[in-house]
């Protein structure tokens, strides 16, 4: 367990890239995915993502197993199995989704562990990323290494969780720049797994006292910030019937020094549209109805419905016809500045859109066509429409959008409708 460290990172998207990097400054590191396409743009340091940068991911990069095999540190993008079975430490960082009821789908994270179990060893450590619900990592995870090496938990091998928290996107609080919450199945795995951490956080780590409560840290981070957003959501639709600016009210409260500046919005993405439902499910196993949970998750998840019913209703006071209107999207990435379109709301205002019989067009040059058609079957451009408009909507504050001179992409009577607030006199209403 205090061998020198060989480092594996089982998933290179969003969360396991950056942090494979982070390590392969330091450590021999392979980095493992079982999609091809990826593990090619990662070999030629291209990535699609845009968490690392090219001349970062190049520097560290190397073109096998045998040339890593002979640094002290350096990163190897893998398909194969039999690269990561010299690693010493294997850190989980797949994915956990919700299915269409909204319950944990944890398939891809046991088939990671078992992907590991294949190749663990004696004295080798597993670190899960993931976020799960208390519990996951040691009463569904753990069977199955223990069944798929062979060996025995807390003997053979040991494991810890540590919270991934990295925000898409963010070009300031990277992942070496967020403190670390870090724990271990033992007092003494815990320490070495800390240490890890500690060598490539200069923001620090904070060593919770078991893996159940990183793991309960981790799911009511998001779970917070869903719930203060759906009070704000709910302000926004009653402020609306009222005629009164959400914003103008939010600005007036905020000078209050204890008032939490959050805004109102459409609340997807991987962690904050996700997390709440796993801690849910965990709640109803135990035999409790978690409440405003649940009642903050279903806010958020109408505001999709709700912005297109405002929509509508702005076409209909200028007496625009709805079916058969144009609607020019502006952003379909489920946040600014960032090419992850994963769980992202603006595509429920997309679906109440085309049942009111809209004429949709997804304009957004972040997120890849490709991408949006194989995960939503939808159309997207990255190009400027050069046709005008019956509607614009507004769904995401890219940067490119700030700016953007929306009078080309107008008819004489039209509506524009600000779901971020950032477009200012340029909007007929805003969420």
């Amino acid at each position: 367990m205090n061998s020198p460290k060989k480092i594996a990172v089982i998933g290179l998207g969003y969360v396991g890239l950056p942090l494979a990097i982070e390590f392969a400054k330091k450590y021999p590191t392979v980095g493992f995915d079982i999609t091809m396409r990826r593990i090619k743009e990662l070999k030629n340091a291209i990535d699609t993502t845009l968490e690392v940068d090219a001349e970062v991911l190049s520097s560290v990069l190397v073109p096998n197993l045998m040339a890593l095999q002979k640094r002290s540190f350096g990163f190897l993008p893998s398909l194969d199995r039999m690269d990561i079975s010299d690693a010493n430490v294997y850190i989980i960082t797949v994915p956990t989704p919700t299915d269409k009821n909204n319950r944990p789908v944890l398939t891809p994270l046991l088939k990671a562990s078992e992907t590991v179990g294949n190749v663990l060893k004696k004295g080798d450590i597993v670190i899960y990323e993931s976020t799960v619900y208390p519990g996951v990592t040691e009463d569904e995870c753990v069977p199955v290494l223990e069944k798929t090496s062979g060996l025995k938990f807390n003997s053979d091998f040991f494991v810890g969780y540590s919270p991934e928290r990295i925000n898409p996107g963010d070009k300031k609080r990277t992942v070496t720049k967020i403190l670390k919450v870090t724990s271990g199945s033992t007092p003494e795995s815990a320490i070495v797994i800390d240490e890890l951490y500690q060598s490539i956080i200069t923001a620090g780590t904070h060593m919770a006292p078991c893996i159940k409560v990183a793991e309960a840290a981790k799911v009511i981070e998001n779970a917070q910030r869903d719930i203060n957003i759906a009070f704000v959501n709910e302000l926004a639709k009653i402020f609306n019937l009222l005629d009164i600016d959400t914003e103008a009210v939010l600005k007036a409260a905020g000078t209050k020094w204890n008032f939490l500046p959050f805004k109102p919005g459409l609340v997807g993405g991987h962690c904050i549209g996700v997390d709440p439902y796993y801690l849910a499910q965990k709640a109803q196993e135990v035999g409790y109805h978690p409440e405003i949970i649940l009642a903050g998750r279903r806010l958020n998840d109408s505001m999709g419905e709700h912005v297109a019913t405002q929509i509508l209703k702005l076409l209909v006071k200028k007496d625009i016809k709805i079916k058969g209107s144009k609607v020019l999207i502006l952003g379909i990435t489920f946040k600014e500045n960032c090419p992850d379109v994963r769980n992202t709301k603006v595509v429920d205002v997309i679906s109440h859109l085309h049942n009111y019989g809209m004429n949709v067009t997804i304009y957004d040059p972040w997120a890849t066509p490709s991408e949006v058609q194989e995960v939503y079957q939808l159309d997207s451009t990255q190009q400027i429409p050069k046709e005008p408009f019956d509607a614009i909507v507004l769904a995401v504050s890219h940067k490119e959008f700030i700016q953007l001179d929306l009078k080309p992409l107008l008819k004489k009577k039209s509506v524009v409708y600000d779901v971020k607030g950032v477009l200012g006199h340029k909007a007929d209403a805003k969420l």
